[in-house]
Formats: C-alpha cells, sequence, structure tokens
C-alpha cells in the first residue's frame, strides 16, 4: 500500500474513532498496538514493563480522541502519546530508583543500526545498548518506518535536529555492533 492510501485510512478510522464508533476503536488498537508496543518495547527492557506502559498509553490514546485535531496526523499523534507517556514511565522509575538507592541508574552506552550486520538479533542488542535519545530516533526511522518530518512531529523538535540526531546515532550503533564481532 502507498503512503497516500494509509494516510487515508489512518484518516478515516481516526474520524471513526471521534464519532465514538466501538468496532472503530477496536480496529485502531489492533491495527496500532503492534507497532506501538515495539516503538515501547526498543526503548525498555523488561517486556512486562513494556505492557504496562502501553496499558497506559492506550487509556490516554481513548481519553483523548476527541481531541485529535488533524485526523491525518494520527500517525503522529498516536507515537506522541506513546512517547510522552514513555517518559513519563521513565522519569517516575528513575525517580523511585533514586529514592530507593540513593543513586540515579547507570548510564545506556552508545550505538547506530543498518549496514552490514543482517542478524536482527545483535542490531536490537546493539539498539538496547545506546542511550534512550538515540535509540528512539533509531527506532522512529528505520523501524517504525516514519519519515524525518514525522519524526520530527512525533518529538517536537526540527527535522534538522532530527537529521544530526540519526547520524549521531547510526555511528554510536556501528561502533557498538563493531565493538561486538
Amino acid at each position: 500500500m502507498s503512503r497516500e492510501t494509509n494516510r487515508i485510512r489512518h484518516e478515516l478510522l481516526a474520524l471513526r474513532c471521534r464519532r465514538g464508533e466501538p468496532d472503530a476503536l477496536a480496529e485502531l488498537v489492533r491495527a496500532w498496538e503492534p507497532r506501538l508496543f515495539f516503538y515501547v518495547r526498543r526503548m525498555l527492557v523488561d517486556e512486562e514493563e513494556a505492557w504496562q506502559v502501553m496499558q497506559e498509553v492506550w487509556v490516554a490514546v481513548l481519553s483523548r480522541i476527541d481531541r485529535l485535531r488533524e485526523p491525518q496526523c494520527l500517525p503522529q499523534w498516536l507515537y506522541t502519546i506513546a512517547r510522552n507517556t514513555l517518559m513519563t514511565h521513565l522519569r517516575e522509575r528513575y525517580a523511585e530508583r533514586e529514592r530507593v538507592a540513593g543513586e540515579a541508574p547507570e548510564p545506556i552506552d552508545e550505538a547506530d543500526p543498518l549496514g552490514r550486520w543482517a542478524d536482527a538479533e545483535q542490531v536490537y542488542a546493539g539498539l538496547a545498548r545506546l542511550p534512550p535519545v538515540d535509540r528512539e530516533v533509531l527506532t522512529l526511522c528505520f523501524l517504525a518506518d516514519l519519515s524525518i518530518a514525522e519524526i520530527a512531529a512525533v518529538l517536537a523538535i526540527p527535522p534538522g535536529t532530527v537529521k544530526s540526531r540519526l547520524f549521531k546515532a547510526r555511528r554510536a550503533l556501528r561502533a557498538v555492533l563493531e565493538g561486538e564481532e
């Protein structure tokens, strides 16, 4: 399916959800949960924790769907809600760990995808070692297949910043993957 066809399908689905059609909401969850979970899962190490965040994402989506002003922007809107929910979760987790342990969690190493690494598990392992900022931009670009403009909208940053983050993140992932060989 072309990007234009997908955009139209997403827009129609968003309009149906805003009208409160029960089957539209179920279709929204069916269509988007795998993609959003994939994004959230790449940002968290623990699968159970990722599912907990997804629960919060869907609560936020369903409670705010009537406020979606631009139905054609459904993908960016969903990823923005997922990102905001995830960031809130990470801040709370960080604060809890700091309160309990009296210190911040250890930082994650850096890395970048693609290139000659055909083994997806190796790339995913490399992604897991990246800082969240690098992991996020790579996940949105290569795994969620968002354009530079769509990533900029999700992250609320200029497209030029997205490009520079992608460049830095690719280089970092490459360094991590080359270090594993």
